[in-house]
């Protein structure tokens, strides 16, 4: 069976390898002509099936953001804001140059013109300003790559998601045969500490001495790590987790702790 590591290396070849691909779908729209006669000069036979797989690049670089976002902030969180603001047009800006234009005007198509006299009008910022601010989010990503094959890179949350991976199957065991509380608290415990790892990953400060899955949570709400229903979410598997663990008047069901395997699964992959 692959590790996970093995997975998030793949994840991390593809994510690049769409990258690649989003940055010849972005020259095409800039320079379709040009884009074009390059591919057939170097292609050839294939050059017209190549030119009929470019996507659209304003129509799939979201998914491509937020999935490479979410690798930055967990495997290089010191470059997410650099990550970011390619991509966010600043608050802050008073008019719009070659410098400040982002990925985001490209996304709307903002081109600005100065108007020279009554019949003339002069280009002064147009989409193609935005292809050096995507290439720097490439390198960005491809940054993390390095970062992930250095023999310096920190494993710890890559070897503690395989070992919460087993907790969880050894869960589903023990759920399956019928040990409910046990199940639910092995799930439990899995979550309190994936969500102690989280805060530690944004340098959230604990201060209770033996803080549960709600300190946590309620930190990580605070900080503003997790939105409302995330938290709420999170609640919801910290109450189950409880009556497994303290409530010993109320027995808990077996759909309760597989919601709770189940939940734990999806905030230890999907929570950093």
């Amino acid at each position: 069976m692959p590790s996970n590591l093995d997975r998030y290396r793949k994840d991390l070849d593809a994510l690049l390898s769409k990258g690649d691909i989003l940055y010849l779908a972005m020259q095409s729209e800039c320079s379709p002509e040009q884009v074009e006669k390059d591919i057939k000069r170097v292609h050839q036979n294939q050059a017209d099936e190549i030119l009929k797989r470019i996507p659209s690049f304003r129509n799939t670089y979201q998914p491509w953001y937020s999935e490479a976002k979410a690798v930055i902030r967990q495997l290089l969180p010191d470059r997410l804001s650099d990550f970011v603001r390619f991509y966010e047009k600043s608050k802050s800006r008073k008019e719009i140059t070659f410098e400040n234009y982002t990925i985001e005007d490209y996304l709307q198509g903002l081109a600005v013109t100065r108007t020279i006299s009554s019949w003339e009008a002069k280009t002064v910022v147009e989409p193609s300003a935005a292809l050096p601010k995507f290439r720097q989010q490439l390198a960005i990503l491809g940054s993390v790559k390095a970062r992930f094959e250095s023999s310096l890179f920190d494993i710890r949350q890559l070897v503690q998601a395989d070992l919460f991976d087993s907790e969880l199957d050894a869960a589903k065991e023990l759920a399956k045969n019928k040990f409910v509380r046990a199940a639910g608290a092995l799930a439990g415990v899995v979550v309190e500490r994936h969500l102690a790892q989280v805060c530690d990953n944004h340098q959230i400060k604990v201060a209770k001495k033996d803080p549960g899955i709600s300190d946590f949570n309620d930190l990580l709400k605070q900080a503003g790590v997790i939105s409302l229903p995330e938290w709420r979410f999170i609640q919801h598997l910290a109450d189950i987790r409880n009556l497994c663990v303290h409530n010993r008047a109320t027995e808990p069901t077996q759909e309760q702790v597989d919601d709770l395997i189940a939940g734990v699964a999806k905030v230890i992959k999907t929570t950093f």
